[in-house]
């Protein structure tokens, strides 16, 4: 399902869940001190725009991946979780949309915690 679940993906809900990790990493990456905010940002859009085929790996958070992560949900996360699971509520009323209903609620986990994750 991975070539067909991508193209699938990217085009119900995809495109814009990516282009707002995008967004977001551009706004954050302006100031000097929030890019290593936009660069992490960068990666989770690249995820977002075709997810199926890889996973995400939720690790210990060390002190300043905490900070960074409370720093993060005030900014932009809270936003970006909100729009995650309206999405995925969306594509939940279907049968078909399930499958990319949950790829978005992993994606609303991930916006309220994306430091100390890696993608693979």
């Amino acid at each position: 399902m991975g070539c067909l679940g991508n193209l699938l993906w990217f085009i119900f809900g995809g495109f814009w869940q990516g282009l707002s990790w995008t967004l977001a990493g551009i706004l954050w990456s302006i100031t000097i001190i929030g890019i290593p905010i936009g660069r992490q940002c960068f990666k989770i859009a690249g995820l977002a725009f075709f997810p199926f085929g890889k996973d995400v790996e939720y690790g210990s958070g060390t002190v300043m991946s905490t900070i960074a992560n409370i720093l993060w949900i005030i900014i932009s996360g809270i936003p970006l979780a909100i729009a995650a699971i309206g999405n995925g509520i969306l594509l939940c009323i279907t049968i078909i949309g399930i499958p990319f209903g949950l790829q978005c609620f992993k994606f609303a986990k991930l916006a309220l915690m994306p430091f100390g994750t890696r993608v693979y």
